[in-house]
């Protein structure tokens, strides 16, 4: 497992009983998590002290109780990075700390590239990749079907001194948009996605990242330039291994590009156990140049 360690202003203090106890910038939220199992002794005074707990209901969905008065959003800073951090309806912040392991792995590749890289991150949500790779010198197309998630990553470009950036903001379904890019002959040096599991289309129909993934990632080789630096994929499905889509990248790639193809879970800290609380997976096929900078 590779864990995100280089936070200075976040942390996972303790996890226990299906809920972690985080501290973003100097804020203590407890937010639920399927995969802590384990019942330990909740020892840390932050749990009986927390600033906001989000509380699953049994009848679905759940809510924010908030013990203290919170700003209605505040920074969170990594690197030469910022983010607007604020609590949403669904138990989610805008950040997801343990892509900061992928950000940091990005960011090496670009720079080390010798040449001007442009990238394709569908699915970018709030734009923590989209920043990271414009950061490290890369021109950046960043896609997501949400108008508001859009406009949060641009605002956090703008929080991280980096509006002036080559970066393109779409709003448009990722599926589609790639299907036109690659009919008006566009292609990237590098592709981020990060789909979700689970949606339904325009016309009702259900949408579920296992039965899709294999023909998506297939229509995105179609948008790689001839001399592509990496593709990676980042998933939050629990019956997708990391190995599966290893496989598919493998399959899909490194007959037409060589090349090298990596898979691991991802995870974060937790300072109590001194244990990686997974947090998803990542599967990632790297150029034959570079490849071996992921263990690096």
């Amino acid at each position: 497992m590779r864990a995100a360690k280089n936070w200075q202003s976040y942390q996972v203090i303790d996890a226990s009983d299906g809920e972690k106890l985080e501290v973003w910038n100097g804020f203590s939220l407890i937010r639920p998590d399927p995969q802590v199992l384990w019942k330990t002794a909740k020892t840390d005074s932050h749990w009986k002290s927390a600033d906001a707990h989000y509380r699953r209901s049994s009848s679905g969905g759940g809510k924010w109780e908030f013990h203290t008065k919170l700003p209605v959003q505040w920074e969170l800073p990594y690197g030469d990075l910022k983010f607007h951090i604020r609590p949403t309806g669904f138990k989610h912040t805008g950040l997801f700390p343990e892509q900061a392991v992928n950000w940091d792995f990005m960011d090496g590749l670009i720079r080390n590239a010798g040449r001007g890289i442009s990238v394709l991150n569908l699915f970018a949500y709030t734009g923590g990749a989209t920043l990271a790779c414009a950061n490290a010198g890369a021109s950046v197309c960043h896609v997501d079907a949400s108008k508001g998630m859009v406009q949060w990553a641009r605002d956090n470009a703008a929080l991280s001194g980096l509006s002036d950036k080559p970066i393109r903001w779409i709003v448009d379904d990722c599926e589609k948009f790639t299907q036109r890019e690659i009919r008006r002959g566009r292609r990237y040096d590098a592709i981020i996605m990060d789909p979700p599991s689970y949606g339904r289309g325009p016309g009702g129909e259900v949408w579920k990242l296992e039965n899709c993934i294999y023909d998506l990632v297939e229509s995105c080789v179609n948008v790689l330039s001839d001399h592509p630096l990496f593709f990676l994929i980042n998933s939050y499905t629990t019956g997708l291994s990391p190995s599966v889509m290893g496989y598919i990248l493998g399959s899909l790639l490194t007959k037409r590009f060589g090349g090298y193809v990596y898979a691991d879970e991802i995870g974060l800290p937790v300072e109590a156990c001194n244990m990686c609380l997974p947090c998803g997976s990542t599967a990632v096929w790297c150029s034959r140049e570079v490849g071996d900078a992921f263990h690096g």
